[in-house]
């Protein structure tokens, strides 16, 4: 089976699942500073890990329309990120721990506040001299 065949069978457009995994490399590699014990945990994030680092990926990536991406891909709270996450899970392409759940998703952060009214603009290229 296809990739973009299973994609096709979930109500989220397919990038919203594209942009989960990025953003989930993205969050391991951002989070692999941190001190961990074992390989398995090093490589683990936690559901709040992943959405803080799916806002920052957001925000690099589409800046003020990050909101509107996400609504345009049928995402429209945290609580769907995490819906994703558990469909990665059940097809076996995520694995979870015993602590892992669902209900971590659940209204972590307000897609106004995270996206429009926290938004944090990147000067850093502009002031490279």
């Amino acid at each position: 089976m296809s990739q973009s065949t299973v994609f096709q069978s979930h109500h989220y457009h397919p990038a919203a699942y594209h942009f989960v995994e990025a953003a989930l490399r993205y969050s391991q590699q951002t989070m692999q500073s941190r001190s961990r014990t074992d390989e398995e945990a090093e490589s683990h994030i936690t559901g709040r890990e992943l959405l803080e680092g799916i806002r920052r990926m957001a925000q690099k990536e589409f800046g003020l329309l990050a909101r509107t991406v996400f609504n345009q891909w049928g995402i429209y709270a945290t609580d769907d990120f995490g819906r994703i996450v558990f469909e990665f899970i059940e097809r076996g392409e995520m694995k979870k721990t015993d602590n892992d759940k669902l209900s971590d998703f659940f209204d972590v952060y307000n897609f106004d506040d995270a996206f429009q009214d926290g938004y944090e603009f990147d000067l850093s290229d502009a002031l490279r001299g």
